[in-house]
């Protein structure tokens, strides 16, 4: 795996936003275990007789296997980047159903790169201290790249889009899962605003970028044949499981008689802000986009 000259990563100087995300994860990876078993930090993807709407990991890693899906890498000595890994919930996924490929992700958060190569030992993944816009790939060394719930953490930029084109191979394909506005921040009614800032507050997000900005970014940077769905309502099964996450982790919490840190709070807010913006459906959506290099 040549690509592991890697491991003379290069080392950031990280802004307070960075430090926010960082202290985000460090401190609240180990409340998204209540919410999946399996370490999914993200929503899930629902199909009929396919997945169970009331259990909720088969929707989370259905949405792992939809972005696999979308990818279209051979399943036999390929290199996939996760651009913002988490502690690894998808990597392990895509291993454990493609044990010969080889995925290395990036996360900010020296806790969940730590947990997350503990869990990944004698596997062909590794997780790395990175930021995901500046990344120590090599140029044009990567099948295919993905990004779930990852990249609004930066607002969708040009820079984490331009890095992740640098770093595929030509032909090959970055899928990007998250929440989007569909119309100017500015233009938001009073409650989406205030869903929109809260939700952001609770979850250090920069913010989301607005769809049809991102697709025409994606076109100037070089992508090529974008594809654009709206999944909103095949992800909405599984955010309608956030207030009773909430519920159940208060009540196991105090029950523990253990104090709620002020992190896990704000992660909590920032859930329940995720479920009342995803009801403003005029201006917020969830897309998985697909674009080839």
């Amino acid at each position: 795996m040549s690509t592991l000259t890697l491991l003379d990563k290069l080392r950031f100087k990280k802004s307070a936003s960075k430090e926010k995300i960082i202290r985000f994860y460090d401190e609240a990876t180990e409340d998204y275990k209540f919410w999946s078993t399996d370490f999914n930090m993200h929503f899930g993807y629902y199909i009929p007789f396919k997945t169970n709407v009331f259990k909720r990991d088969s929707m989370l890693n259905q949405m792992n296997q939809q972005v696999f899906d979308r990818l279209h890498v051979p399943k036999q000595n390929s290199l996939v980047a996760d651009l913002g890994c988490g502690i690894g919930g998808t990597i392990q996924y895509g291993l454990k159903k493609y044990p010969l490929l080889y995925i290395i992700g990036v996360t900010l958060s020296p806790f969940q790169a730590k947990e997350g190569n503990k869990r990944l030992q004698h596997k062909n993944g590794l997780i790395l201290e990175e930021n995901y816009c500046n990344t120590s790939f090599k140029t044009n060394s990567v099948n295919g790249a993905y990004a779930i719930e990852s990249f609004c953490h930066c607002g969708h930029n040009k820079q984490a889009l331009q890095e992740a084109y640098r770093i595929l191979k030509p032909n090959s394909k970055l899928v990007i899962a998250d929440a989007f506005l569909k119309q100017e921040e500015e233009h938001l009614c009073i409650g989406s605003n205030y869903c929109y800032e809260q939700l952001c507050k609770g979850w250090s997000l920069e913010g989301l970028g607005n769809i049809d900005k991102v697709k025409d970014t994606l076109y100037q940077i070089g992508f090529k044949n974008i594809n654009i769905e709206d999944v909103s309502f095949k992800v909405a099964p599984s955010v309608l499981h956030v207030p009773f996450a909430i519920t159940g982790f208060i009540i196991k919490t105090l029950i523990k008689k253990k104090p709620l840190k002020p992190q896990s709070l704000k992660n909590l807010k920032g859930s329940l802000f995720a479920l009342l913006s995803g009801l403003h459906i005029k201006n917020f959506g969830y897309y998985i986009i697909t674009a080839e290099k």
